[in-house]
């Protein structure tokens, strides 16, 4: 059965970090059972959207394989995720981004898509997932209408991604706390403890 595409709704890789859990190796292209880790979310995502964004800060040439188009940061020395996410909030051709971290090799199409419906019902506030207590702000998705609202937090000084969507109203897509698919791979102890997804998921 051909997937779904979600409608009017790009998502966004985020590979741009320092990998300093993998030694200040770029995480998306550490190898992962026979691919690179970013392979593994572009898989899932390819299907579901016509723009698919991954940010990245270096190996652009590796990476521009495995997405539409690449934004990098705006800043330099590798600000974090919430400078990735406003450079695909800027590029997005879509009414939402979807956001994941390129060190979530086990997130699934069901995932995601109970992600875009959940934010359907309120469609100007962003979901961000939840583990118990735990908020999950890497995994999330934004109305980009937001876009100007998040920048000026940005030049505010705020650069958690959490707290921005906090402020901005987010609401929980609740999950199991011991939900696998949110398992971040972001060293090479938890790289060797992980097998691959099962085929299809």
């Amino acid at each position: 059965m051909r997937r779904q595409r979600l409608a009017d709704c790009s998502i966004l890789l985020l590979a741009g970090g320092r990998g300093q859990r993998m030694g200040g190796r770029d995480k998306g292209m550490v190898e992962w059972h026979g691919q690179p880790l970013v392979a593994w979310p572009y898989q899932v995502a390819r299907p579901l959207t016509n723009d698919l964004l991954i940010s990245c800060n270096r190996n652009q040439q590796q990476y521009s394989a495995f997405a539409d188009r690449l934004v990098s940061d705006s800043e330099p020395d590798f600000p974090g995720p919430l400078a990735g996410i406003r450079a695909g909030l800027a590029a997005a051709r879509h009414a939402w981004l979807m956001v994941a971290p390129c060190d979530a090799p086990l997130i699934d199409e069901a995932l995601l898509t109970q992600l875009y419906r959940t934010a359907q019902a309120e469609p100007t506030t962003p979901v961000m997932l939840r583990r118990g207590a735990q908020w999950e702000p890497l995994f999330c998705i934004i109305p980009t209408c937001l876009a100007p609202a998040i920048d000026e937090a940005w030049q505010a000084g705020e650069r958690s991604n959490r707290n921005v969507l906090l402020a901005l109203h987010a609401r929980a897509l609740e999950l199991d706390p011991h939900d696998i698919r949110l398992a971040n791979l972001n060293s090479p102890t938890l790289l060797a403890e992980y097998g691959p997804p099962p085929p299809g998921t």
